[in-house]
C-alpha cells in the first residue's frame, strides 16, 4: 500500500540475518527513516522482526500525541510480514 511518495534503498544485507533499508519520504510529510528486518532461525521456522526508526520533527511529535502509530500503520506491517511469509514458503 502506498501512503505517500518517496524512495527506498537497501543499505545493508547481511545474509541470512538482516536487511537494512533507508527510506526517504517526500509526501505527504517529508521524513527520513531506517527500516530493519532481522531474521532469527528457530528450528524449522524463522522469527522476523521489522522495525522503523527515524527523527521525529515537531509535526511528527504532534501527530504522535493524538494518533497511536501502531493503530495507524500496524496493519501495514502485519500485511508486509504476511506477504514475506507467503513468499518464503513457496
Amino acid at each position: 500500500m502506498q501512503i505517500g511518495q518517496g524512495r527506498m534503498e537497501i543499505t545493508d544485507a547481511s545474509q541470512p540475518s538482516s536487511v537494512t533499508i533507508k527510506m526517504d519520504f517526500i509526501k505527504p510529510l517529508e521524513g527520513h527513516d531506517i527500516a530493519r528486518f532481522t531474521l532469527v532461525p528457530e528450528g524449522e521456522a524463522t522469527t522476523v522482526t521489522w522495525t522503523m526508526d527515524g527523527p521525529s520533527r515537531y509535526v511528527g511529535k504532534l501527530i504522535g500525541v493524538f494518533v497511536n502509530m501502531d493503530t495507524m500503520i500496524g496493519d501495514q506491517f502485519d500485511t508486509g510480514l504476511a506477504n514475506l511469509k507467503a513468499i518464503a514458503q513457496k
